[in-house]
């Protein structure tokens, strides 16, 4: 198959023809097209942007940087704003260059950039500058994006409101060809009126990557005549604030429809004049509006035969009223599809309320106050069906056609997902510093902000919602004075900090209040991409900024002493380690303190390490199972998502995800002595298996021919899913299909639920809207099985057509870090999917991307080769091989990952790797025997008979009151033998000295050159004063040779010459022998059919003991109350009987 001659350079260098682009990258195209439009008009022109990041336009600055040299060329200037209403001003100034002398070009063309909070707060710029005008050859253009379902902000957003209030007028483009198309109408626009013109983004437009068709010369742009005095609507040198808004109103105002007359803004999309019921929409809502029709078969034939025609408003406001009254004409109804609260409609009403005959109106509501569509929540092509079809049986102009077209729809819909199905919620990276930073003292409460650290908020630490940005810990300044406490904490990310937060910090310290600002300097703004701050300030900065605010003092925390360079008279550097300290000495000091927490963020280290720009530690760690007791305590301490559960013979463990591992190294602070740091070694890969001469001939598979392919692809935030879409897209296109990738990330890249959205088309003029619909979905690439489970993934299936692959092990999800145990049915998971689809396949994408590619990053181009080759997926092979290599990231890795996604379909074995045999007994024969054989191992043959005689009794008593069940006695088996198996010196050296852990280490590192571990040993680690627990210190290989001899000394357990058996963790683990095995004499005693579920309960109490030192101690406590109670229980059968009736 012939593919297009493609390069990513032709973005922004191709003046026509079919482009790939994002709508990112659309908007760096328009002001490249613009200078060039201009440059032809013979006009020298110069562009300038400003303005602020933030989702949905989170990564617009970064392509802006990525552009430098092309935008340079173009004159073309990129000035990041410290906040968005200092930009907006800077984008004012831009507009007046005929107000002084020297200026060095015509005019200026501006562009200001802002999420919806960015809108809400620079207000009184925009108004200034609105009113002050703009030059004939210059113009602004105000690109908002707003979030409408407030997935990545602290509330949701509509903003065009606020811009009509501002007088601006709104351009609303429903797709990414329209954002390059409608930009340069609105700095058209802006020039002819003199007015400032909004653009209006959102999620569905500006973050979907598309093909879209340019030319030179396109769009046409017609300037009109006015009857307005042109120098009128121009900057004026005087000032008069009355005179300014006389010419806004009676002179620019009007301009504005004179434009979007002569340019044809708002068109007929479809039907003829005469329908009974007219549609008004736009933006993304038109998108919604045409995947709706395509739900109930509505072509251009059918809606003429229903009475049926759509108007689409490019201009929002003010809504040219000529082309809406001819539209209304001869319509019974019109029913306005809009996201979000009412805009067009009310503008509408007012337009058309005068007319002799009008129609009726319905919207957001049918016309008799009753909800039609919601101005609460986001709007999607099945909501619209259902209102359009109810507005036509108003109208009377449905059939049964539509009414069973929208019932097959809505069946589709209808698919209940269990309450305690697990979730995909956003969470800190593996080793991020808000995983410490963001920890406060016992009793302590802190107020989150804008950044990734306001996830704290639904985590176990006591953090409050955050307030708005810039304002963090000014709502203190009022609350203070009506409650008993007397400090609070609250965090600021350093980016928060430049924007907008030392004015807070300032009013903090005049108020007086005791508070303990956390400015959290992580060197990047990783929420939307890993930015660098701006101005770049440095901790010293930060430090002298503060102290010259007159706080009362300030602490410098980091994770490296070393890199630290703050050297401020009377500030203290510490470690991390002493944060607990730092954060209660500050909490007594009266009035405003600073804590400045030093650590870079995760993400951007890993990104740094990749480009060879900061150091990459050659060291890892490794857990020995065989050690690990499962108690959690690792995650308590690193909160680290790396860490994951090992299920094992006895019992979950924990293994480190090394594929995710950003080597911070908090997790060997976990009061185990299972942790190995492995220094010198690489992650092995079994690259044998790699055969590429084999790989190569595998046979393709027919490309089937489609008009429309919808693929969705679910996955955990900073996995790759996102560039699996792009991927696929961009093989689309080299192959002259119609292709769009929409990434439903919000804050998903912080290891959330990710959707991309891919949409497959014959031709690139059939593309319709960018989201999925309900029912829609051809393939299900179920990359995170938990995400595609859920209501949103089953949501997009249809059992008539859909098939899904799914990855068969899911990653944990943020509830384990909470809940040692937590566990995912993935079986109950891959059934709902299979219930919702047409086919269903699950295989072990991570296992064999991990084992052959040594990185379960491959794991989903695994899944596109396994799709492809099940014919699943109707893009050539050769295409999508393209794509990776014009993708540029881990080429080799990917194009590894697809071969052998497919070769798993031709012959599975030959990807199929070694897995370890888990050795798991599932009976209770099986578990006394595995037990038996360890407890031998652990002290001798006398001390495994000891256990095997007392289960066998369990066994026995069980059996005689319940015949066939077996709970009690393996209840018994497993928690005998952990208690009699306690792992003291002796065994934790005689299971370094055992080969099965070295065996694991083999399979996961090759070329180790030092092993180390992490322990506490008694006598020598010092007690941490702040947590009175002992501090763990590091040991050297040489204290595997020390374990060697202690492990053949384990003959001295429990006699009197055991040095360790003194202490008073030993002693109470023998005496929890004693006690468990009382009890179960007890138990057996008095055992009848119906206490045997509260003896069973009784048998399992110790298996919440686990861990070592203060945590098995303090679960000793937990386990020792549980038991008190239940035994209390056993023991007064009748009691509780009478209470229950």
């Amino acid at each position: 198959m012939a593919l297009r001659e493609v390069s990513l350079k032709d973005r922004y260098e191709r003046s026509s023809g079919t482009l790939f682009l994002s709508g990112t990258q659309a908007l760096v195209r328009l002001l490249l097209t613009q200078r060039e439009r201009d440059r032809k008009a013979g006009l020298n022109t110069a562009g300038f942007v400003s303005g602020y990041r933030g989702s949905p336009l989170g990564g617009f600055d970064m392509e802006l940087w990525k552009c430098r040299d092309i935008l340079k060329e173009a004159s073309v200037v990129f000035e990041p704003g410290v906040n968005e209403d200092l930009a907006a001003t800077a984008v004012w100034g831009t507009q007046q260059i005929d107000s002084l002398p020297g200026k060095n070009v015509d005019g200026v063309f501006a562009l200001w950039y802002g999420k919806g909070p960015g809108v809400d707060r620079s207000g009184d710029p925009f108004k200034h500058g609105n009113y002050a005008g703009t030059t004939e050859q210059g113009g602004v253009l105000v690109v908002f994006g707003d979030d409408h379902p407030g997935k990545s902000s602290t509330v949701a957003h509509q903003s065009e409101q606020a811009l009509a209030a501002n007088s601006m007028p709104v351009l609303y483009p429903s797709n990414v060809q329209e954002i390059i198309e409608y930009g340069l109408h609105g700095w058209a626009l802006s020039r002819h009126s003199g007015l400032w013109v909004g653009l209006k983004t959102v999620n569905e437009t500006v973050e979907t990557t598309a093909t879209v068709e340019v030319a030179e010369g396109a769009p046409r742009i017609v300037t009109p005549n006015s009857a307005a005095d042109g120098a009128d609507i121009r900057p004026q040198p005087d000032y008069s604030p009355q005179r300014d808004e006389t010419v806004v109103m009676r002179l620019r105002l009007p301009r504005v429809h004179e434009y979007a007359r002569a340019n044809h803004l708002d068109v007929r999309t479809l039907g003829h004049s005469g329908a009974r019921l007219g549609i008004v929409t736009s933006g993304k809502a038109h998108a919604d509006l045409v995947d709706g029709l395509a739900l109930l078969g509505i072509d251009a034939e059918r809606a003429d035969a229903l009475g049926l025609s759509v108007y689409k408003v490019g201009l929002i406001w003010p809504m040219e009223p000529t082309g809406l009254e001819a539209f209304a004409e001869g319509c019974q109804e019109l029913l306005f599809i809009e996201e979000k609260r009412a805009f067009l409609e009310d503008q509408a009403a007012k337009i058309l309320y005068n007319r002799p005959a009008r129609p009726r109106l319905a919207g957001k509501t049918d016309g008799a106050g009753g909800v039609l569509l919601p101005a609460d929540v986001q709007l999607d092509p099945l909501t619209v069906a259902t209102a359009l079809v109810e507005r036509l049986e108003a109208c009377g102009l449905a059939d049964d056609q539509l009414r069973q077209a929208l019932a097959e729809a809505t069946r589709v819909e209808a698919v209940t997902v269990p309450p305690d199905r697990p979730k995909r919620i956003p969470y800190f990276c593996s080793g991020c510093p808000h995983n410490t930073s963001t920890q406060v003292p016992e009793g302590s409460f802190a107020m989150s902000g804008i950044g990734c650290h306001s996830m704290a908020m639904w985590m176990n630490r006591d953090t409050l919602k955050p307030v708005q940005m810039g304002a963090e810990g000014a709502n203190w300044i009022g609350l203070s004075h009506f409650t008993t406490m007397r400090h609070v904490f609250q965090n600021m990310g350093d980016g928060t900090y430049s924007h907008s937060g030392l004015m807070a910090i300032r009013a903090a310290v005049l108020a007086g209040v005791n508070i303990t600002y956390k400015i959290l300097a992580n060197d990047a703004v990783a929420m939307t991409g890993g930015q660098p701050v701006e101005g770049a300030l440095t901790t010293e900065q930060i430090v002298r900024q503060v102290l010259a605010e007159d706080v009362a003092r300030v602490v410098v925390v980091t994770d490296d002493l070393e890199r630290t360079t703050v050297d401020v008279a009377g500030v203290e550097v510490v470690k991390r380690d002493q944060l607990l300290r730092v954060q209660k000495e500050l909490s007594q000091v009266a009035g405003t303190t600073v804590l400045v927490y030093e650590q870079v963020c995760a993400a951007e280290k890993r990104r740094r390490r990749k480009r060879k720009l900061m150091p990459d530690p050659a060291a890892r760690v490794f857990i020995n199972e065989d050690v690990c007791e499962g108690c959690g305590d690792c995650s308590v301490q690193s909160n680290c998502m790396s860490i994951l559960p090992k299920e094992t013979a006895f019992g979950r463990k924990r293994r480190i995800d090394q594929s995710s591992c950003n080597k911070d190294f908090s997790c060997v602070e976990g009061f185990c002595p299972s942790f190995v740091v492995v220094e010198g070694g690489r992650l092995r890969r079994d690259s044998g298996k790699l055969d590429r001469s084999r790989l190569a001939a595998i046979p393709d598979v027919p490309v089937a021919e489609f008009d429309n392919c919808n693929v969705l692809i679910t996955g955990v935030g900073g996995t790759g899913v996102v560039t699996i879409g792009s991927v696929l897209a961009m093989a689309a296109n080299l192959v002259g299909k119609g292709a769009s990738s929409y990434n439903m990330t919000g804050l998903a890249q912080k290891g959330g639920a990710v959707f991309s959205h891919l949409r497959l088309t014959s031709s690139p003029d059939g593309l319709r809207g960018s989201q999925i619909g309900s029912g829609t979905a051809d393939l299900v690439l179920g990359c995170d099985l938990v995400t595609a489970a859920g209501a949103d993934g089953l949501k997009a299936c249809s059992p008539a057509k859909t098939k899904a692959l799914l990855g068969a092990q899911p990653a944990p999800t943020a509830a384990f870090q909470s809940n040692r145990d937590y566990r995912i049915d993935d079986k109950a998971l891959i059934a709902a999917v299979r219930m919702a689809c047409d086919e269903a396949i699950a295989v072990d994408a991570e296992e064999v991307s991990e084992r052959l590619l040594g990185d379960k990053i491959g794991a989903n181009m695994f899944m596109v080769g396994y799709a492809y080759q099940k014919g699943w997926l109707p893009l050539a092979s050769e295409a999508i091989i393209k794509a990776i290599e014009l993708n540029g990231a881990a080429v080799q890795l990917n194009l590894d990952a697809f071969a052998l996604g497919r070769l798993a379909v031709v012959e599975p074995n030959a990807v199929r790797p070694d897995i370890e045999v888990s050795g798991i007994p599932d009976t209770l024969e099986g578990i006394i025997a595995h037990r038996s054989a360890h407890l031998t191992r652990f002290q001798n043959m006398r001390w495994a008979r000891r256990y095997k005689a007392l289960v066998d009794k369990v066994r026995l008593a069980e059996q005689r009151v319940a015949p066939g069940s077996e709970r009690l006695a393996q209840a018994a088996a497993i928690n005998l033998a952990r208690l009699m198996s306690y792992k003291d010196e002796y065994e934790v050296a005689r299971l370094y000295v055992d080969s099965a852990w070295k065996a694991r280490l083999a399979r996961t590192f090759e070329g180790q050159e030092r092993l180390s571990l992490w322990l506490a040993p008694p006598l020598l680690a010092r007690i941490d004063k702040e947590t009175g627990r002992p501090k763990k210190m590091k040991f050297g290989p040489w204290i595997f040779h020390a374990m060697a001899v202690l492990s053949k000394l384990r003959f001295l357990r429990g006699t009197r010459l055991d040095p360790f058996g003194y202490s008073r963790e030993r002693q109470q683990e023998r005496d929890l022998i004693r006690s468990y095995e009382a009890d179960l004499e007890t138990l057996i005693s008095s055992l009848t059919e119906a206490n045997l579920d509260l003896a069973v309960e009784v048998a399992s109490v110790p298996d919440a003991i686990r861990g070592f030192g203060p945590v098995k101690q303090k679960a000793i406590e937990t386990a020792a109350a549980a038991r008190a109670r239940l035994m209390s229980r056993f023991a007064s059968p009748i009691v509780e009987e009478e209470v229950a009736a």
